[in-house]
């Protein structure tokens, strides 16, 4: 093991190159750009070394077009003889870069011990790690047992559906061909993250009359009709969310309860072009649109979840006259926590013990990320988020990872596969 570890130290340079290679490419998402750029970039580094590559397109995929096509990359190396395979998998997509940053966003600056740029901690630094890790096992044990798979997949930003979930329904992630799978999202390298909580995501319109602006009374004001939502949430949603509590080990702990966000809300006369100079028109509203993403727990069912909102919306509807709503869905997750007694859970355990001297915290994830079609698509309950970086700085400016942290974590991941293809 301490030759394996050693090997890992002589990579640092290699892991920082391979590090900002990944975030020079600017895959953002939306709209999905460079996806095949970054997969070649990958297939042709794992390739050169004897790998089995697969470029795989999402067709039909949400998102997927031919000006944004959704590509994934899948590479394998077989073993000298019959085990399991150990499955790393990385989203390659990055989201927008925002303001306020003071470094190139993809300029991939190497300064103060760190890596600098979208993407570099969420989470291209985790692909970069399971790659050289990947490659030092491989230069020291090419007689190992089983397979390595590496993937790095599109649009987990937006859901997952052109990456691992359409890879799931095509039996990528069939327990009969990997059985164990590790997602280096940057929960920090010392922790081991289970699953994740719940999410329905949700529109809900509010429906008026349309009217002159100058004579309201001859209409029915959607928006206004939206501001009773917003009052009812707050008097009565709101406080019921906040009393239900998770004995999942959710981090940090103001996501140990149930939480609403009121992700958008639109009404009235839609936004005209930036070029447009004239006035609004004189409407009265008769729509109002308002999108919520509902994180729930496990101890949660989904029925219970809509009913919630439904009731609400029933309890206005009592007290408004002419009050009428759609509710839509958009999507829904279920939530997700591997056992801490799983092999992969057990073997990167150790591992940590091993590397840093301490104990592994367990921790399950506020948000969803693709553990969830794993698990419901593939069927595979063997999968785990490990990955070095601080999740606080994912989509954030100046967004960076350590360099040692990186390390750190590459070192797992070696011990891991030492362990489970032995």
């Amino acid at each position: 093991m301490d030759r394996l570890l050693t090997e890992i130290e002589t990579r640092r340079a290699a892991l920082v190159s391979c590090t900002q290679d990944l975030i020079q490419i600017p895959t953002l998402n939306p709209p999905g750009r460079r996806y095949r750029d970054i997969c070649d970039w990958v297939g042709h580094r794992m390739g050169a070394q004897g790998w089995q590559v697969q470029m795989v397109r999402a067709e039909g995929a949400p998102g997927d077009s031919d000006r944004y096509p959704r590509w994934n990359v899948i590479c394998r190396l077989e073993g000298s003889r019959p085990g399991e395979c150990v499955h790393f998998n990385s989203h390659h997509d990055v989201v927008a870069v925002g303001h306020g940053w003071t470094k190139d966003p993809f300029g991939a600056e190497h300064s103060d011990g760190r890596v600098w740029g979208r993407g570099a901690c969420d989470m291209k630094g985790g692909l970069a790690t399971s790659i050289v890790a990947a490659e030092a096992f491989v230069a020291l044990r090419p007689d190992f047992a089983g397979a390595i798979e590496i993937s790095a997949t599109a649009d987990e930003e937006s859901g997952g559906f052109g990456g691992v979930a359409y890879l799931a329904q095509k039996g990528f992630f069939d327990p009969a061909r990997v059985q164990h799978v590790i997602i280096p999202e940057p929960l920090n390298k010392d922790r081991i993250c289970l699953g994740h909580r719940g999410v329905w995501w949700a529109e809900i319109e509010t429906n008026g009359r349309i009217a002159h602006g100058s004579m309201p009374f001859l209409g029915d004001c959607a928006v206004r009709h939206m501001g009773a939502v917003l009052d009812e949430m707050e008097a009565t949603l709101f406080p019921l969310l906040a009393g239900k509590r998770t004995e999942m080990p959710v981090v940090p702990d103001g996501a140990k309860q149930s939480t609403l966000n009121i992700n958008a809300i639109h009404g009235g006369e839609p936004v005209q072009d930036a070029d447009y100079t004239g006035l609004p028109s004189a409407c009265v509203p008769d729509r109002c649109t308002l999108t919520i993403d509902r994180r729930f727990l496990i101890e949660e069912d989904i029925a219970d979840v809509k009913r919630e909102v439904t009731q609400m919306m029933e309890r206005i509807r009592e007290k408004r006259p002419d009050f009428r709503y759609e509710i839509r869905d958009l999507f829904e997750v279920q939530p997700s926590m591997t056992s801490e007694d799983a092999p992969v859970v057990r073997t990167v355990e150790a591992a940590i013990r091993e590397v840093m001297g301490k104990s592994a915290e367990f921790v399950v994830s506020p948000g969803t990320y693709d553990q969830k079609h794993i698990d419901r698509i593939g069927r595979l309950k063997n999968c785990i988020a490990y990955g070095p970086g601080i999740l606080d700085l994912a989509h954030q400016p100046d967004e960076w990872i350590g360099v040692d942290d990186m390390m750190d974590a590459g070192k797992v991941m070696a011990l891991t596969l030492a362990k489970l293809l032995t």
